[in-house]
């Protein structure tokens, strides 16, 4: 699957942990840039002051530019400037996520949050319907970054030509799994279209897992 270079500067490398599997992920979940706690609703960490001292580093222009991009809800492109613009004052990608998350805190509401994909039959069937060649499969796959821990993508998957398209990408919330989510409307949508849908592994995230063949 084709990424963008984000999404492929914060997915596992050879050698690298692992993200946890469900059963032992961590008790928050990101969601259109906000995290959420288990048990508390919305909300973000508190502010560490180690996090505040870390942001205070940083030069006036990388700060207005990160503050930017937090504004747009873009939490990946503000994760990678203060990664980028930090790694000389010590601030490593760990670092930079929580500076970031602190930011969240700061503006709160001032943030235009992202808008999450719709799972409705509906809008997959619109969005399947404009695709080229024809949908032969649907299908969910597990992926993951540093960011959002775990997430599922829908995918179409079409013949002339032969490629798969990104109809969905699932995040995990406070109230919802994103395997139930996307197997769910996964499974609606390929009933709807008269296709397969495959999901390899819904009980346990696996990037390695076979994909779908013909």
């Amino acid at each position: 699957m084709q990424l963008s270079p984000l999404t492929e500067l914060f997915r596992p490398r050879p050698g690298r942990a692992k993200f946890p599997r469900r059963r032992d992920r961590p008790p928050w979940t990101m969601t259109a840039g906000r995290i959420e706690i288990e048990g508390d609703g919305p909300g973000m960490p508190a502010p560490q002051p180690q996090d505040e001292g870390l942001w205070e580093t940083l030069p006036a222009g990388i700060r207005t530019q990160v503050d930017g991009y937090v504004l747009q809800d873009r939490l990946l492109p503000a994760v990678r400037l203060v990664w980028a613009a930090g790694r000389a004052r010590g601030i490593g990608l760990h670092d930079a996520e929580m500076v970031v998350h602190e930011r969240y805190a700061v503006h709160g509401d001032r943030i235009a949050r992202t808008p999450e994909c719709p799972l409705d039959l509906e809008s997959l069937a619109a969005l399947a319907g404009g695709l080229p060649g024809r949908v032969a499969a649907i299908e969910a796959v597990w992926d993951g970054d540093t960011v959002h821990n775990w997430f599922v993508n829908l995918l179409a998957i079409t013949d002339d030509p032969d490629e798969e398209r990104p109809l969905a990408t699932v995040y995990s919330r406070s109230d919802r799994d994103p395997a139930e989510a996307a197997a769910e409307a996964g499974g609606a949508l390929a009933d709807h279209l008269g296709v397969p849908f495959h999901f390899a592994s819904p009980d346990d995230p696996d990037e390695d897992a076979p994909r779908w063949r013909p």
